[in-house]
């Protein structure tokens, strides 16, 4: 009998000495790997920050040990989730202000004002973002009066949910020197009898923005550590900051190298002569958590605020159809520049106007299939003459599913019935080249990429209204809303290699969540929380029970 335990310890003992030590083992999981076959698996072992092995428990647990394992019991894991298009230092911006989003009247955002600057009493400003008049019964912009009234000797910069219009208040308007007669290209400063409303719109805010104190190196530090804690709560391990300037990007940097930032950015940098000319002569900046090598750039405006330029008028506003933030002759010589380098151009378009004008731009450059990656960001609208040159010039569509959602209360009376039907074509533009890169454009809409993930597969918005979806025809199967957030996204990054999918010898990005996106009902979707985020096989956010 003592012969046998002894042959039994033995045998055991070789067995454990055979296998492999590892950092950390996840098994009894659902994996979801989004490799190319799209395969699932039980377990994986990740060593030194990256996949070593994925497959089924048995094979996994005979060969890796650990002393670190996640027992998921059953629960769904997925590659770390994405947002190719979000602004990121943006976000930590606005967790520090005023937040205006949900509001429904112009009372509320009174209200809410009034709470902040009481709790603020050392601000020299009130700042505010996330109003918008369309979820208001009275659905036009607000004025400046009633803000004059509450805050006279205070300057006031509140901007609406898309970042393209804002409203201020006369000491704000008297530090920024606007006057009625002020114009500017690419934007508008509303006048109504000869007087200014307030209301500032795309190029026009910049009057008053470049005079707001900007925070400091302690201050911008708190507000990217703040967005960075954020994202990790709902499963983002890559975001891509649209559009920063040098001296953000470097304390980006600056924060990776130290070690307490530790989400990776695929950054795109700023349109502006300094910057373009600063980073094309330093090249593509490329680190593990950081990604400079495109360039942002702005064709036209929003379409909430009127400002995105469409082929015909408006259809709730005949008498405007937009406007263009550059002349085609800037965009045309930025992009050349941008050609001529070993850079990315992502260029945000949405209305059709503007989107016809960039991918002729792009295509006058392109000239036809290549591997450059250029991308459209938004993609709103599109005329159905010019949906084939998505594909015909290999432009990735870069889109934000929760758009729809949110702009389909009233998508309609701006654009007319026909014209509704190409704006949201998730699926269509999907077709193009085989995939597509779906985002949030946070803080703009909310940061939770699963409910960008219910948008583009239900169309329908947080209350799951409408009951049949709009415009179901371009919705996004799950598999593909999956993909359009891991490694479509990873694509349109070039970073596919490294990152995207569960596979072996890439980056160990990965999340687990408390219910399975791709079986559970349509209307539970925006219910789902993640248990866990993982960055590089570091956990860097679990759920508190």
């Amino acid at each position: 009998m003592k012969r046998i335990i002894f042959l039994v310890f033995i045998s055991c003992f070789y067995a454990s000495a055979q296998k492999k030590t590892v950092d950390l083992i996840v098994k009894n999981a659902v994996v979801y790997t989004v490799d190319a076959q799209y395969s699932k698996a039980e377990a994986f072992a990740i060593q030194n920050g990256v996949f070593v092995e994925i497959g089924t428990n048995k094979n996994i647990l005979a060969k890796y040990q650990s002393k670190n394992q996640i027992d998921a019991k059953g629960k769904p894991v997925f590659p770390g989730l994405y947002d190719p298009h979000s602004h990121f230092l943006g976000l930590g911006e606005m967790l520090n202000q005023c937040d205006l989003s949900g509001t429904r009247s112009f009372e509320e955002i009174l209200q809410k004002l009034g709470e902040f600057a009481k709790k603020n009493p050392g601000n020299d400003w009130i700042i505010g973002r996330g109003w918008d008049q369309n979820d208001w019964v009275v659905k036009s912009f607000p004025n400046k009066d009633q803000l004059d009234a509450l805050f006279p000797n205070k300057p006031v910069f509140l901007t609406r949910i898309d970042g393209h219009a804002a409203l201020v208040n006369s000491k704000a308007i008297q530090l920024s020197k606007i006057t009625p007669s002020t114009k500017t290209s690419g934007g508008d400063v509303e006048v109504m009898d000869g007087q200014l409303t307030g209301i500032l719109i795309d190029n026009a805010m910049g009057f008053v923005d470049r005079i707001i104190p900007q925070p400091d190196e302690t201050e911008k530090r708190k507000m990217i550590l703040d967005a960075q804690a954020e994202c990790f709560k709902y499963g983002l391990t890559t975001v891509s900051d649209a559009g920063l300037s040098q001296d953000d990007i470097e304390l980006i940097d600056k924060m990776n190298k130290e070690g307490i930032l530790k989400i990776r950015n695929y950054v795109m940098v700023s349109l502006g002569i300094r910057n373009v000319e600063y980073f094309i002569k330093k090249g593509i900046i490329k680190t593990d958590r950081l990604n400079v090598r495109s360039f942002k750039l702005y064709a036209d405006g929003a379409l909430g605020s009127r400002g995105a330029s469409l082929l015909a008028p408006y259809s709730d506003e005949p008498s405007k159809s937009g406007f263009l933030l550059l002349s085609p002759a800037e965009l045309e010589r930025n992009l050349a520049l941008i050609y001529n380098s070993d850079y990315q151009a992502n260029t945000h378009c949405i209305g059709d106007s503007a989107n016809r004008l960039i991918l002729n731009l792009y295509g006058k450059l392109l000239k036809g299939k290549n591997d450059r990656r250029w991308r459209i960001e938004h993609c709103q609208v599109v005329h159905p003459d010019d949906m084939n040159k998505f594909g015909k010039y290999s432009v990735i569509p870069s889109v934000q599913g929760t758009h729809a959602t949110s702009d389909m209360y009233w998508a309609e009376a701006r654009l007319g019935k026909k014209r509704v039907k190409s704006a949201y074509a998730f699926n269509e533009l999907k077709k193009q080249n085989g995939l597509i890169a779906n985002g949030s454009d946070f803080p703009v809409e909310h940061v939770n990429p699963i409910y960008g993930f219910h948008a583009a597969v239900a169309r329908q918005d947080g209350k799951n209204w409408p009951a049949k979806g709009f415009q179901m025809e371009n919705a996004l199967t799950r598999s593909d809303a999956l993909r359009a957030m891991t490694i479509w996204s990873a694509y349109a990054n070039f970073e596919e290699k490294e990152r995207g999918s569960i596979e072996k010898n890439k980056m160990a990005d990965f999340v687990i969540l408390d219910s399975d996106l791709m079986t559970m009902p349509k209307e539970k979707m925006r219910q789902t929380k993640v248990l866990f985020t993982f960055v590089g096989g570091e956990k860097v956010y679990q759920s508190k029970p």
